[in-house]
C-alpha cells in the first residue's frame, strides 16, 4: 500500500510580486512537484502572482475580510495578528508536517501559533533580509526575533551574511542553516526570450542600464540616478530604465523629480512594475543594484543568469556573496553616487564574459534549493550551516 506524501505549509504574506512571494511560489511548485502535498498559506491571497502558483497547491486563506479593515491595513503585522487564530485552525485541521514561514512577522506569527496548535508538527522559519540593517529603528523586533525564533526547530538564512548577522544578534549557531532561495531554472530561459516593447530596447539604440525593485529606501535608486546623471556628464549615450512600484505614487513622483533636476527626465523611464523582468535585463547593457540592504538579491542572480553583466553596492548582504567578493561585477559603498557611476563606466568599457557570469548563477539553481529544502522537510542533517 502506497502511503500518503507528506504534508507541508508555506505560510507567508501573499501573492504581491515581491521577491519573498515569488520565491516560495517558486518553492511550493517545486515542492509539489517532487511529490509533496503542498499548502500555501496566506494573509492575503490576492495578487499579480495567483496566475503563478501550480493546480497542485492548494492556497489557504487565513487573513480572510480581517484583512481588508482600514485599522488593519496600514501595519502588515496587525494583519499577521489578526490571522493567527486562523493559522492555528489550519494547523489543527489540516496537520500539516512541517510548516515553513518566510520573514519577520510570518516567522513570529508561525511561531505564536504552533505553540497553541493541538498537532505536533516540526517549524521552520526562514529569514530574508539582513536584519540588523533592516530592523535597525526596530529595537521591539530584534528582541522579539532573539526570543521567539529559538523556539522553531530550523532557521534558515537565505545568504551567508544574513546567516552571521543573525548568530551576531544572539541566535543559536546550531539552529542557522543557509540555503539560497531558487532562482535559476529552465523557465528563466524561456523568459529570455520574451518580447520587450519599450523602445529603448530595440537595437540599434544606446545600451540601457536596468534597475528593478520597490521603489523606496531599501533600493536607494536616488544614488543610482546620480551616478547615471555623473555618467551621461561624461559624454556616454546611454538610458536608465528603472522597473517596480512603490507604495504611494510619491516614491515614483519623487525620483522623476531628481531625474528632472538633473537634467536627466529625457533618459530616465520608471514604466512601473512589469510581468516580469527577465526579458528586459537579457537585453540591458548593464544591471545595477544601488541597495542599502539585502538579503539575497535575486534580480542581481537573474541578469547574470541573463549574462547581463553587473555593478552592484556592497550592501548587507548577499552581493559579495553573488560577485565573489567584486570577481564578476564590481563592488561599491552604499550610498556613493561617485563610485557606483565609475564602477558603471568601468563594466561598460569592458564587459566580463557572457558564459562565466552564467556559470556563476548557476550555483543559485532551483534544483539545488530544493534539496536543500527536501533535506530539512525529512529531517537530514544540513549540509553546511554558515
Amino acid at each position: 500500500m502506497t502511503m500518503p506524501s507528506k504534508r507541508v505549509g508555506l505560510f507567508m504574506y501573499g501573492l504581491t510580486g515581491g521577491g519573498v512571494a515569488r520565491r516560495m511560489v517558486t518553492l511550493a511548485n517545486g515542492l509539489a512537484a517532487r511529490g509533496y502535498r503542498v499548502d500555501l498559506i496566506l494573509v492575503n491571497p490576492r495578487g499579480e502572482l495567483a496566475g503563478a502558483v501550480d493546480a497542485e497547491v492548494r492556497v489557504v486563506d487565513v487573513g480572510g475580510w480581517r484583512v481588508g479593515l482600514p485599522v488593519l491595513r496600514r501595519k502588515r503585522r496587525w494583519q499577521f495578528r489578526a490571522a493567527q487564530g486562523a493559522l492555528v485552525r489550519y494547523l489543527n485541521e489540516a496537520a500539516p508536517a512541517v510548516l515553513i514561514s518566510a520573514d519577520n512577522y510570518a516567522n513570529l506569527t508561525a511561531i505564536a501559533a504552533r505553540s497553541a496548535a493541538r498537532k505536533p508538527l516540526r517549524l521552520v522559519v526562514s529569514q530574508r533580509n539582513h536584519t540588523s540593517t533592516y530592523a535597525a529603528g526596530k529595537p521591539q523586533l530584534v528582541a522579539a526575533i532573539r526570543s521567539e525564533y529559538p523556539k522553531a526547530d530550523a532557521i534558515v538564512a537565505v545568504s551567508q551574511g544574513v546567516a552571521r548577522d543573525l548568530v551576531g544578534i544572539g541566535l543559536p549557531e546550531a539552529m542557522v542553516q543557509t540555503i539560497y532561495n531558487p532562482l535559476v531554472g529552465p523557465e528563466l530561459a524561456a523568459a529570455m526570450e520574451r518580447p520587450v516593447t519599450h523602445p529603448w530596447f530595440a537595437p540599434g539604440e544606446p545600451p540601457v542600464i536596468l534597475a528593478a525593485g520597490r521603489l523606496g529606501r531599501q533600493k536607494d535608486f536616488p544614488t543610482l540616478i546620480r551616478a547615471f546623471a555623473r555618467l551621461r556628464a561624461d559624454g556616454r549615450p546611454a538610458r536608465l530604465v528603472i522597473l517596480g512600484d512603490g507604495k504611494a505614487p510619491k516614491d515614483r513622483a519623487e525620483l522623476l523629480e531628481l531625474a528632472a533636476s538633473l537634467g536627466m527626465a529625457d533618459c530616465i523611464d520608471l514604466p512601473g512594475a512589469v510581468p516580469e523582468a527577465i526579458p528586459y535585463m537579457a537585453r540591458a547593457g548593464l544591471f545595477v543594484l544601488s541597495s542599502a540592504w539585502e538579503g539575497l538579491p535575486g534580480v542581481l542572480i537573474e541578469a547574470l543568469a541573463c549574462g547581463t553583466p553587473v555593478a552592484s553596492t556592497d550592501c548587507p548582504s548577499g552581493p559579495s556573496e553573488i560577485l565573489e567578493n567584486g570577481r564578476l561585477g564590481p563592488l561599491v559603498p552604499v550610498g556613493d553616487d561617485r563610485a557606483l557611476a565609475a564602477a558603471m563606466a568601468a563594466v561598460l568599457d569592458a564587459p566580463p564574459d557572457p558564459a562565466i557570469l552564467k556559470q556563476r548563477a548557476a550555483h543559485f539553481s532551483i534544483g539545488n534549493a530544493l534539496d536543500r529544502y527536501v533535506a530539512l522537510i525529512e529531517g537530514e542533517p544540513p549540509a553546511t550551516r554558515l
